[in-house]
């Protein structure tokens, strides 16, 4: 194998080729000439991708890579390790997207020479968008702001000491004073040559910002418990609210945002989430995170405009630093318009000690237990007066005792404007209910607020209720949205939450059951709870009291539709034995196509079937789409549903099989969900539906891990039938899953009636009559 040859690990091997790891595993106790590993360890070793691409096509498993797909396992297998792979491939998509001329003088050079003349390309394109280097480590006010900062101070998440070892390319004062996402070396830029000619390509059909968006979705996705995601529709969301509110005053309203500070940047997800021309800071305690965010912020800003004498100058970039922001503030000068957070949650080793005469503690000195008070007061300090901040908070910093004299001195002062709840699974941690703080830094002479807006969306309704009479859709049945059963990431309607906390904020008025205007007076006891479920009591069911009839009318139609379709007896009988074939030998013969899944709500512009649609019965999760995609989502090709489409979840060990129909027909197939596409002329949807949910079949077809199962649907098993024979066969596998989504549905509003019942009695809105 050639030195510095890309690797792959059997999950690489796995997307490639569309297969579950369990398929990959099989291949390599089967298959004598299935490549031998030449990295990793024992338990994850690495392969050559080249020799795998080459068993795959031998195979007739594989007919072409995807370009998306080849950048990215060269990304995850680049010997320097994929940080520092996509650095370099951030640096060489800003000289791609500003100067292709440029780049297509070097690309023409054989790879060492390209490898020798980057770096000088690199340092051009570099310096017009972070500014000079000798400036790179100037205030907030240098004319080039733009820069990766190192401190030399020790924090979390990976901040390093003093002289560190540096392989992010990101410099650091313990080794040759202030720096930014500079070039990196000939040497070092040698392996990844081929990478970067790939990247441009891919570049070239999707665009430079996209493209990088993409890989770096991928590193995200491969590394959940390494970064702390903003998830998109959150961040926008959030960046709306930093808005003025309708009440504000004209001058307010009428100011545009001129800088927006992150202090917490992490992926940069909250900066990129800004709409409108603003300059941007942000500071991360990652040296590695803080290059990529630089780089991610830079490609999705605009490419260089044309000056009046003809030339094309970049726009300045971002302004990111790293370092840790409590304990080494990079922007101490700093008085931003508005400020975007989503702090690290529940930190003790923050600075309590070394801090405590911190002058921005204007509330008090947060406790030990309190780092998020500590933040919140440092978003304050880094204001203009009259500024708006947006924090993601935990909801315990709304009431734990430790916290109510600074959260009462907020009160007092006027600084916070808002409390929002927002339904569990809006962002990691998913099972928790988070909370949106908005504040605003009092002005001098300006009379505080009187009054605290309290919100809570946890248990919206959810959207119109479907009238549609098709399989599993009884009449008067809802389409699940808004909050389903169970809660979680996922599983809630974004549309209708951001909508109904955009219209309280900006309406600042009650809403029954939603938002409540309280008097601070009346927060100002001797908790200062400043939770809203405490403040927001709300109605038994939909409705309240009063649709509680409508609910059980709506029960008594369900359980009169599903009397009826109420299976017959079954007519025992031997076991059968039937010729077997599987989905894979079917696949390959064209009876049926394969596709995989890679979709999550938000990534595309349709509404997306997700693993819990498919287990609930639910309608795909319909979610606005956005200007930006989410990481990750954008290069991907969606895998749009048609009618007849079988859909199976691959993880969790369920024997669930949905049929696609004309309702969640154009739906975008969600990540962990195979789709198998059948030819009806060879195979019937409800047929093949029917036989994949078999308890022993998803037994044989599944491999088990400590925790988990995961299903390889090229294992399922079908009998061999003839077409009219399967036909039999689907019209009653199609009644058995009408009868069950009745079930279901009768199973849901009988529970709402239940517990609307309950609620009415004990609150008094329902008496026992």
């Amino acid at each position: 194998m050639p030195e510095n040859a890309t690797e792959v690990t059997a999950a690489g091997i796995a997307r490639l080729a569309g297969v579950g790891r369990a398929a990959v595993s099989n291949w390599r106790r089967r298959y004598a000439d299935f490549p031998q590993p030449v990295g990793g360890t024992g338990t994850s070793p690495s392969f050559a991708l080249s020799e795998v691409e080459q068993w795959l096509r031998d195979q007739g498993k594989l007919a072409e890579v995807p370009l998306r797909e080849r950048v990215w396992q060269e990304v995850a297998g680049h010997p320097a390790g994929a940080g520092q792979a996509l650095i370099h491939v951030g640096c060489a998509l800003l000289l791609v997207r500003d100067r292709p001329t440029a780049w297509l003088e070097l690309a023409a050079a054989p790879d060492e020479r390209m490898a020798a003349l980057l770096p000088q390309a690199l340092g051009h394109v570099l310096t017009a968008r972070f500014g000079p280097e000798a400036d790179r480590g100037h205030g907030p006010g240098a004319s080039n702001p733009a820069r990766v900062h190192a401190t030399s101070a020790q924090g979390p998440g990976g901040v390093h000491g003093a002289s560190p070892p540096n392989p992010t390319g990101v410099h650091t004062p313990g080794a040759s004073g202030p720096g930014s996402v500079r070039p990196p070396t000939a040497q070092d830029l040698l392996p990844s040559v081929p990478l970067l000619r790939a990247a441009a390509e891919l570049a070239a059909g999707i665009g430079a910002g996209q493209a990088f968006e993409f890989l770096l979705g991928r590193q995200l996705d491969a590394n959940p418990r390494q970064y702390t995601l903003t998830p998109p529709q959150l961040a926008e969301l959030m960046a709306d609210l930093a808005e003025p509110p309708k009440g504000a005053d004209r001058a307010a309203r009428e100011r545009p945002v001129r800088s927006v500070l992150d202090p917490a940047a992490g992926t940069g997800a909250l900066l990129r989430a800004v709409g409108g021309p603003a300059t941007l800071y942000a500071q991360e305690a990652d040296p590695g995170l803080a290059a990529l965010t630089a780089l991610r912020l830079a490609l999705a800003a605009e490419g260089p405009r044309r000056a009046a004498d003809g030339t094309h100058r970049a726009a300045p970039g971002p302004v990111v630093r790293t370092g840790d922001t409590l304990r080494a503030d990079a922007f101490p000068e700093l008085a931003a318009d508005t400020v975007l957070c989503h702090p690290p949650f529940n930190e003790r080793n923050w600075g309590h000690d070394e801090l405590a005469y911190d002058p921005r503690w204007e509330y008090g000195l947060p406790a030990r237990t309190e780092s998020e008070l500590a933040w919140v007061q440092h978003v304050l300090a880094r204001l203009r007066d009259g500024g708006t901040a947006v924090l993601l908070m935990p909801p315990a910093a709304a009431s734990r005792r430790s916290g109510r004299r600074i959260r009462a001195g907020l009160l007092r002062r006027g600084a916070l404007r808002a409390v929002i709840a927002l339904p569990a699974g809006a962002a990691p941690p998913y099972g928790v209910p988070l909370h949106l703080w908005i504040l605003c830094k009092p002005e001098p002479g300006v009379r505080p607020a009187a009054d605290l807006l309290l919100a809570d969306t946890a248990d919206l309704p959810g959207p119109a209720e479907d009238t549609s009479t098709g399989p599993g859709r009884p009449p008067g049945g809802k389409a699940t949205g808004g909050k389903t059963p169970g809660g979680g990431r996922e599983r809630f309607d974004w549309p209708a939450v951001r909508a109904a906390v955009l219209d309280a904020w900006r309406d600042r008025t009650d809403a029954e059951g939603v938002s409540r205007v309280v008097p601070v007076i009346e927060l100002l006891d001797d908790d200062v709870d400043l939770a809203p479920a405490r403040h927001l009591p709300r109605p038994a069911s939909e409705g309240g009291a009063s649709g509680l009839g409508e609910v059980r009318e709506r029960l008594t139609e369900t359980l009169r539709l599903t009397a009826g379709l109420v299976p017959p007896a079954a007519a025992p009988a031997a076991p059968a034995h039937r010729p077997l074939t599987t989905v894979g030998e079917l696949a390959r013969t064209g009876a049926l196509f394969l596709h995989t899944g890679t979709a999550v709500p938000g990534s595309a512009a349709a509404p997306v079937l997700t693993e819990h649609d498919v287990l609930t019965g639910a309608a795909p999760t319909a979610l606005a789409s956005t200007e930006r995609e989410a990481p990750g989502g954008g290069a991907d090709d969606p895998v749009l549903l048609e009618p007849g489409d079988v859909v199976v979840p691959v993880l969790g060990g369920s024997t669930a099989a949905r049929v696609v129909d004309a309702s969640t027909a154009g739906a975008v197939l969600g990540r962990n969900l195979q789709l198998l596409r059948p030819d009806p002329a060879a195979v019937d949807p409800w047929f093949l539906a029917g036989f994949l949910r078999g308890t022993a079949n998803h037994r044989q077809a599944s491999s088990y891990a400590s925790t988990a199962a995961r299903l390889d649907a090229r294992r399922l098993q079908l009998p061999r039938m003839p077409l009219a024979e399967q036909r039999r066969y689907g019209e009653r596998f199609r009644e058995l899953a009408a009868f069950e989504d009745a079930l279901r549905t009768a199973g849901r509003l009988g529970g709402q009636l239940v517990q609307g019942m309950y609620d009415g009695l004990t609150d008094g809105t329902v008496t026992p009559g």
